[in-house]
């Protein structure tokens, strides 16, 4: 066993934020519109995250669905309005036409994040080469962690990567945290630890009422004493 695992939940709102802070998250990846599987929130809406709950808050830096990056400058524009509204960590990730990292795009993020930490998110599931986009990113500044099901079809699929990726733990390109999502469940967990995977990342599963309803702190808890059990 690894260490007390890390729980991050998906918070909409400040709403979200308190209840699941109560539940015992560790940290929350801030997100709107979850229809486009989560895009940059703005920056009201991560002040007054970030007025309710005193804990580590990742902004997503992701304007369209997809993992195409899009208006590049735009992304900018909003890496830069945040930080200027006190965020300090990130979560992103765009790949090319080919399924390799879209370096351009990251790099130009990464150079106006300035240090902060940052999770390389999903996209990792949908590259032509995992093993070869974690070698590209690998000397980036702030990457710590990789949010991956193993599998751009969920944790069910990509469990075998996933435990294969966590026996690498230590090799250059991977070093950074993985933190599994994506069609995570409580079942899942216990496997996923015993391979030293600390890294818990719930949505939906925050959920029970679905989407159109707030986080709910007894779902949370409920995971947090899994993961602490």
């Amino acid at each position: 066993m690894s260490n007390r695992a890390v729980l991050e939940v998906i918070a909409l709102d400040a709403e979200d934020a308190v209840a699941a802070r109560s539940g015992g998250a560790d940290r929350l990846e801030l997100v709107t519109d979850m229809a486009a599987d989560g895009l940059t929130p703005s920056r009201e809406t991560f002040a007054r995250i970030r007025a309710a709950v005193d804990m580590p808050l990742r902004v997503m830096l992701r304007l369209a669905d997809g993992f195409a990056a899009g208006d590049v400058d735009a992304l900018v524009r909003a890496a830069r309005e945040l930080r200027a509204e006190g965020a300090d960590e990130f979560v992103l990730g765009f790949l090319d036409e080919d399924g390799s990292p879209d370096l351009v795009t990251v790099e130009r993020l990464v150079a106006e994040l300035d240090g902060c930490r940052w999770t390389f998110h999903r996209a990792i599931d949908r590259a032509a080469d995992r093993d070869a986009l974690r070698k590209q990113l690998a000397d980036l500044p702030g990457l710590d962690t990789y949010l991956t099901a193993g599998s751009a079809a969920g944790v069910d699929d990509g469990l075998p990567t996933l435990l294969a990726e966590a026996a690498r733990r230590g090799e250059p390109a991977y070093e950074p945290r993985i933190l599994v999502g994506g069609g995570l469940r409580l079942e899942h967990v216990a496997v996923l630890r015993s391979a030293g995977i600390d890294g818990f990342h719930i949505g939906g599963a925050a959920r029970p009422g679905g989407w159109g309803e707030p986080v709910d702190a007894g779902a949370v808890a409920e995971w947090r004493g899994v993961l602490d059990g």
